[in-house]
């Protein structure tokens, strides 16, 4: 009596209950390490989609033909990419690409076998993004990265998203009023920073004040050090900046360029912040804290470190509520800083420069916000040309 052979295909229960077979099937002998080389196949609706899976795969192993796929899944693919990306970018770059992958990108693709990846699965993963979140291009642009580490390691040959559509109608919406934008003409500004020193304490004013003069970004602002400052030169040079890495700590950066830049202070910012500088040594003193140090952060908390960056935009936005100002962003005080050097007559090179814009066309797009002033003169000078 010959025995029943027994059948490689095996029923399980996946996470919502539902029944789906899976194989182990043997590949010979790896020439490398002369082991037996086995590889397991799971995710099959039917038993007999498990058997032809099975089939195929026999059928190239004894043929020669068949390369095994070192991953199956695209969570496991994603597993491999993400820890050579992290090697390769700052920390709280890395922190933020998790996080549209935890998500986004894995809730939505991370069950899916990546051979079975259509440009169909790709374009209806997109249009939902775009129907939920402002940064759907960016998303697709980390989700399209794992895929081309695929095709690098010859698991695919092909990405499909390379041919997802990206211009997506968008139902109408009415205009937003020009008042919203986030940036304040010359006398917008003047105000708010009057405000702010009435409103504020004069380390939260002085911070204030020292974006809105040189157009810095609120992460190199939190990082700088007294000497950073040449006050004999009336120098300022911006060569750090503070991130968020993992589990939220902050730590020190380069700037996002990577390059460090050195600019120029007018003269009243430099007398805020030498009042500044009195006012910490003698606030630390009484906190049993010494700020003589080499390295001392010209803004900190009371714990003497790194301030968090939510709040600088709190302190904009109750010297803002208190006075129905109008709601910029720190953010917005660099877009009117950049906006207000070129009402002042600055060239394009120049304001790339102070604001370490690496590439021109970022500094070209600011240009396009120009402030209302100068948007009315275009004006005059286009009626004054036809009526003169």
């Amino acid at each position: 009596m010959t025995n029943k052979k027994t059948s490689p295909i095996k029923s399980y229960q996946d996470k919502s209950g539902k029944t789906m077979y899976m194989f182990r099937v043997y590949l010979g002998v790896d020439e490398l390490t002369g082991k037996a080389k086995n590889t397991t196949r799971r995710g099959f609706r039917t038993k007999k989609e498990a058997e032809l899976e099975l089939n195929r795969i026999k059928v190239k192993v004894a043929d020669g033909t068949y390369k095994q796929t070192r991953v199956e899944t695209y969570q496991e693919l994603y597993d491999l990419w993400i820890t050579q990306y992290e090697k390769t970018v700052e920390e709280s770059t890395f922190v933020k690409t998790a996080g549209y992958f935890k998500n986004h990108i894995l809730p939505a693709m991370g069950n899916y076998r990546i051979e079975k990846i259509t440009i169909a699965i790709c374009q209806k993963h997109y249009n939902e993004w775009a129907a939920k979140v402002q940064k759907a291009r960016t998303i697709k642009s980390y989700a399209k990265k794992v895929l081309d580490y695929a095709i690098v390691h010859s698991f695919i040959q092909t990405n499909p998203f390379t041919h997802v559509e990206t211009k997506i109608k968008k139902a109408f919406t009415e205009r937003v009023e020009e008042g919203s934008e986030n940036f304040y003409i010359k006398d917008e500004l003047i105000t708010f920073l009057e405000k702010a020193k009435e409103h504020l304490n004069f380390k939260a004013y002085a911070l204030l004040r020292l974006i809105a003069y040189t157009g810095m970004r609120k992460s190199e602002a939190l990082a700088i050090t007294w000497n950073d400052v040449n006050f004999v030169e009336s120098e300022l040079t911006i060569n750090k900046a503070i991130g968020r890495g993992k589990q939220t700590q902050l730590y020190l950066k380069t700037t996002k360029t990577g390059k460090p830049r050195t600019i120029k202070l007018d003269e009243t910012t430099l007398l805020i912040l030498k009042e500044w500088n009195k006012h910490q040594k003698q606030q630390y003193i009484q906190l049993g804290i010494n700020t003589l140090k080499r390295n001392q952060l010209m803004f900190s908390n009371t714990k003497n470190e790194y301030i968090q960056p939510g709040q600088v935009q709190k302190w904009m936005y109750s010297v803002q509520n208190k006075y129905s100002l109008k709601r910029v962003s720190p953010h917005g005080l660099r877009h009117t800083h950049c906006s207000l050097l070129f009402e002042a007559g600055a060239s394009i090179k120049e304001v790339q420069d102070r604001l370490g814009h690496s590439d021109v066309k970022t500094t070209l797009d600011i240009y396009t916000h120009v402030t209302k002033k100068a948007k009315e003169g275009a004006i005059q000078k286009f009626v004054s040309y036809l009526e003169g």
